[in-house]
């Protein structure tokens, strides 16, 4: 957190544009696609063969219930997610992020580069970025 006020402090006594995006990842266990994240385990971390089959059997077949006003709905299969307090979970989720960062590498946009919207064309490169990573 310092590191970031202090690089926009520096930036807006440059007297330049500072642009801050946030990322808010507090659900993002629950929206890891499993074909994406099979995908990224086999494309970019070389995972295959039996680590592979183990990885496809551990993510299907996951449920999850919900409970309002005293009553709990039934189960319903989920198409994405990886269980949260499991040893794997971590590690398929930073597998799975890994296609963030391709994706700010695209559009040259940089995790710590708090001042990269100094001009129009910086401001437009993020803004695409956001977008793209939205959907």
């Amino acid at each position: 957190m310092l590191i970031v006020h202090s690089d926009i402090v520096q930036a807006v006594d440059r007297r330049q544009l500072t642009a801050l995006v946030l990322l808010d990842l507090s659900s993002a266990f629950d929206t890891v696609d499993h074909d994406c994240l099979l995908s990224i385990l086999r494309n970019l971390f070389s995972v295959d063969g039996s680590a592979t089959l183990w990885f496809q059997s551990y993510l299907p077949e996951r449920t999850q219930t919900f409970t309002a006003s005293g009553s709990q709905s039934s189960p319903i299969e989920l198409q994405c997610s990886v269980p949260q307090g499991s040893v794997v979970g971590p590690m398929q989720f930073t597998a799975y992020m890994e296609d963030v960062q391709d994706l700010f590498d695209r559009h040259r946009v940089s995790y710590t580069d708090v001042s990269s919207c100094h001009e129009e064309a910086g401001c437009k490169r993020l803004a695409d970025c956001i977008i793209e990573l939205q959907s």
